[in-house]
């Protein structure tokens, strides 16, 4: 097992008990305790934890992964949401994105669908104008569609965050008060029937709520564990929800619930 392989397993563990013992990760993952503890100490110097007697807990209550560190958790799972999402959209739209790792999937999905299009009918792209055009908060997202001929890119001002890449404040806010999107894809870190969309942090939350009052269509994308779950800071109510894209292992109670709510949902 790699350093960084190690690293997001600790993470993992992190998240989901907020502490890890040395003993118990050293056993966990089959290495010995002083590469564990070798391991936490580098992690602390990075923030990403703080260090106890023997062991690690996280920073806070509502504990975030890095970005960086939860891009390989349910990755077939983001795979298929990302690509039945990329489906959803036409030809000429103004779509939203926010930040996040299934969000950046279908960053990718329509990068690759629309390239294939393009190419299918052998249109240059220079020679007829984008296919799409990207709205994104995201530095990850835009990095990736900047150079993608295929799709026009419009990205946000803002202050940066490094655990999620994604610009936040005022800065952020005008641009997207200026703009008027057909479709906004948003990613979240809880579905709950009753309180809607959520994310671990409140600046976030603000632009993704705004993104989704600036669509026509809103669409959130998330593996099925983050539904029923809650987070920190709401985005915003399932009445501004048109359609839930997630996956096949949603629980059936928890489906009706954001049926009932007015929400649709499509499993793949």
């Amino acid at each position: 097992m790699s350093k960084h392989e190690r690293w997001n397993a600790l993470l993992e563990l992190l998240a989901s008990a907020g502490k890890v013992e040395v003993e118990e990760a050293a056993a966990t993952l089959d290495v010995s305790a002083a590469t564990i503890r070798r391991d936490l100490d580098e992690l602390a110097e990075q923030r990403l934890l703080v260090r106890t007697r023997g062991g690690a807990v996280a920073h806070g209550v509502s504990y975030e992964l890095p970005l960086r560190y939860k891009s390989g958790r349910h990755a077939a799972e983001k795979a298929r949401i990302a690509a039945a999402a990329a489906e959803l959209i036409a030809p000429g739209e103004v779509v939203g994105l926010n930040g996040g790792t299934t969000t950046t999937e279908v960053a990718r999905a329509l990068a690759l669908r629309f390239a294939g299009e393009r190419a299918e009918t052998g249109t240059p792209a220079a020679a007829s104008g984008p296919a799409l055009t990207v709205v994104t908060n995201a530095l990850n997202i835009a990095a990736e569609l900047a150079v993608r001929p295929q799709i026009k890119l419009v990205t946000t001002g803002g202050v940066a965050r490094p655990q999620t890449y994604e610009l936040v404040g005022p800065l952020a806010a005008g641009v997207l008060n200026e703009v008027v999107l057909d479709t906004v894809v948003l990613g979240v870190d809880g579905i709950d029937p009753e309180l809607g969309a959520m994310a671990h942090q409140e600046e976030e939350a603000g632009i993704s709520r705004l993104f989704a009052e600036r669509a026509s269509r809103v669409v959130v994308v998330t593996d099925a564990s983050k539904l029923g779950r809650r987070a920190f800071a709401r985005i915003c109510g399932l009445d501004r929800v048109d359609l839930l894209v997630t996956d096949t292992a949603v629980d059936a109670g928890t489906a009706d619930r954001l049926a009932e709510a007015g929400v649709r949902v499509q499993a793949v």
